[in-house]
């Protein structure tokens, strides 16, 4: 296993590298990594690496949503919170549609075949999305209207809403029957997520706070660990509690992020966010390369052309769906496109559940595998570059002193309280 980390490591370093040097997405050079050393091209992936390779991917995945949670300030999400909820189902129930639609026509499968095909597909690759907002954040593109912000939490939400569909609509193919009450899983899902996410951002300030006042203040290093520590426990608990009790922890630890930012030390949170910065620096090619070597791009020539067209229509309609949603906002046409190309892309969800319904024993598995491939190769690439060459053109840069003047002003009022508590 240590040779397969070398490898993947060095050669994800290299073509990531190419990338740059090329001007285009360095995801595209860790994807191609992943196809090339995985079990379906080289085959230099190791069997115990493989193995863990959910884990790997689920640890890189809750690195990245800590680093956007710090990063998102709360007043942004009061200012999108209805719009984000929207943006989380809209889309998505755009784009199932358009499966649901399309599918029986172009590749002769049932509605509800289409509807898992289109709940596999309808996820945006928070993996992809969200390191790139949380850049844009840093360099202050659209955070007066607060896009990044919105496309950050609309992304968490509507990976939940993909994902219990799918659940739902699977087990309607392999039963037969309907079982509406699934539906419900959603709110409750949010709802558990949030709360639990707001108890433990409470608990780790206080964890801090006391270790100060007693004289044994935390270094960055172990504040970073403590965080990360309770976010793998909120993934645990949501094992542990599936079917049982709907609980989201993907959703759990942004939002304990966004709690820490807003209740914890201005230092103690600009700290975190650079030591997650840079731990994400490994992580992303771990993450990325483990996705490529899950493609089978032996299911590529399977899915064909009609495939190709399927994920097209249902990208474009999709897109329709985010303008849908954005109609109430204060945002203009060229902040509407750029959130609509910022939901294009897919890759972990798509990688991770693709070959569920084909575990399952169903008869449109391989399909939907096929066409979940296809839907990582053409999405994933081409909606970070839509990202990346469309975000200056559309968003405008904010003034760096207005932004640093609301941070002063926010950091007068914790310490404001402090003295009152004090």
């Amino acid at each position: 296993m240590i040779t397969s980390l070398a490898i993947v490591l060095l050669l994800g370093i290299a073509l990531s590298t190419l990338c740059r040097t090329l001007k285009i997405p360095h995801i595209m050079g860790l994807l191609l990594t992943g196809v090339l050393l995985g079990p379906f091209v080289w085959n230099l992936i190791s069997g115990e690496l493989l193995q863990l390779s959910p884990e790997l991917r689920e640890i890189a995945l809750v690195i990245i949503l800590l680093q956007a949670g710090l990063s998102l300030d709360l007043k942004d999400l009061k200012k999108v919170g209805t719009a984000s909820i929207i943006l989380a189902f809209v889309p998505a129930t755009f784009e199932i549609l358009a499966f649901v639609i399309f599918a029986p026509l172009l590749l002769n499968v049932t509605v509800l075949e289409g509807a898992i095909m289109g709940s596999v597909m309808a996820a945006v690759s928070p993996a992809i999305v969200v390191p790139k907002m949380v850049r844009l954040i840093e360099e202050t593109y659209g955070v007066q209207r607060s896009v990044p912000q919105l496309i950050i939490a609309g992304s968490s939400l509507d990976d939940i809403f993909a994902i219990v569909l799918f659940t739902c609509f699977a087990g309607m193919e392999k039963s037969g029957q309907v079982n509406y009450l699934q539906l419900f899983d959603i709110p409750i899902s949010i709802a558990t997520g949030l709360v639990a996410g707001v108890l433990f951002a409470f608990v780790l300030n206080f964890v801090f706070n006391k270790a100060r006042d007693l004289g044994h203040e935390f270094r960055s290093s172990q504040k970073m660990l403590l965080v990360l520590g309770v976010s793998f426990l909120l993934m645990a608990i949501e094992s542990t509690l599936e079917g049982k009790i709907a609980f989201s922890g993907l959703l759990a630890i942004i939002s304990m992020a966004v709690g820490l930012r807003t209740i914890a030390k201005r230092s103690t949170v600009d700290h975190l966010i650079s030591k997650f910065g840079k731990t994400w620096v490994g992580a992303e090619i771990i993450l990325f390369v483990l996705v490529g070597a899950a493609v089978d791009i032996n299911y590529i020539a399977e899915a064909g052309f009609a495939a190709v067209l399927l994920i097209l229509i249902a990208l474009v309609i999709r897109c329709v769906g985010v303008f849908v949603s954005l109609v109430t906002t204060n945002l203009n046409m060229k902040e509407k496109l750029f959130c609509a190309l910022a939901y294009l892309p897919k890759a972990t969800v798509q990688a991770a559940i693709g070959s569920v319904p084909l575990s399952m024993g169903l008869s449109c598995g391989n399909l939907v595998l096929s066409v979940a491939v296809l839907g990582i190769l053409i999405t994933a690439p081409l909606g970070a570059l839509a990202i990346d060459l469309s975000y200056k053109k559309l968003l405008e840069k904010s003034n760096v002193n207005e932004i640093e003047a609301e941070e002063k002003d926010r950091v007068n009022i914790l310490k404001a309280v402090d003295k009152a508590k004090n």
